[in-house]
Formats: C-alpha cells, sequence, structure tokens
C-alpha cells in the first residue's frame, strides 16, 4: 500500500510549511494566537510546531524558506491572503521537486508507480 503524492501534501508538506510561518511569525513578533489566527490552526498547534511535536518530519528547503520568510511579511500585514500565499509555497515546493522527495521518502518504491519526471 501507499500514499498518494496529494495525501503526502495534507499529511507532511502543509503542516511543514506551517511550521515555517509559525516560526518567522514569532521570530517577528506576534504571539502564538495571532500566528494562529493567520494559518486557520489553534494556539496549542502553533506551540507545537515549535517545539517540534508537529510536522517535525519534512525539512523546507532554503529557497522555499525565504520565500515563506516574504510571505509572512505579506501576512502579518493583511491575513487575508493566507490561502493566496500558502498556495504560492506549495507551488514552489512542487517547482523544486521537494514533494516528490518527500513523497519517495514515506512511499518507497513509488517511483515505480509515479509519473513524475523526478
Amino acid at each position: 500500500m501507499f500514499a498518494l503524492p496529494q495525501e503526502i501534501e495534507v499529511w507532511y508538506i502543509i503542516p511543514a510549511i506551517r511550521r515555517e510561518f509559525a516560526r518567522v511569525f514569532i521570530k517577528k513578533g506576534l504571539t502564538m494566537e495571532k500566528a494562529g489566527n493567520i494559518l486557520g490552526v489553534t494556539k496549542a498547534a502553533i506551540s507545537q510546531y515549535l517545539s517540534k511535536k508537529r510536522a517535525k518530519a519534512v525539512k523546507i528547503p532554503p529557497t522555499v524558506s525565504k520565500e515563506i520568510e516574504k510571505s509572512a511579511s505579506i501576512l502579518i500585514k493583511d491575513n487575508k491572503k493566507a490561502v493566496k500565499e500558502m498556495l504560492r509555497i506549495l507551488s514552489l515546493m512542487k517547482k523544486h521537486k521537494c514533494e516528490c522527495a518527500i513523497c519517495k521518502k514515506f512511499n518507497p518504491g513509488i517511483s515505480k508507480q509515479c509519473n513524475c519526471d523526478c
């Protein structure tokens, strides 16, 4: 049995992106509650991201981390752009083939069934 790439995205990638956003928001002086409100998660989830109890299995590449920093600055000013910025970051993860690497990590042997070019 294997997980679909979309499941990998929901279970691992989106939480890792949220973790990075949480880290940046706190670094920029936001409260956990405000960070959670922007990301659509609870204050407890932010705490778990920061303490590495949640979303610790995936490392975000430095190029994407820089973009998360940019997005965080945008979201601090206008949190209504959260979905747009999250989709932009997910798109970058796909562009840099990060999703494929993560999918292969959690799905040994998936490349035999996958149509991706990585």
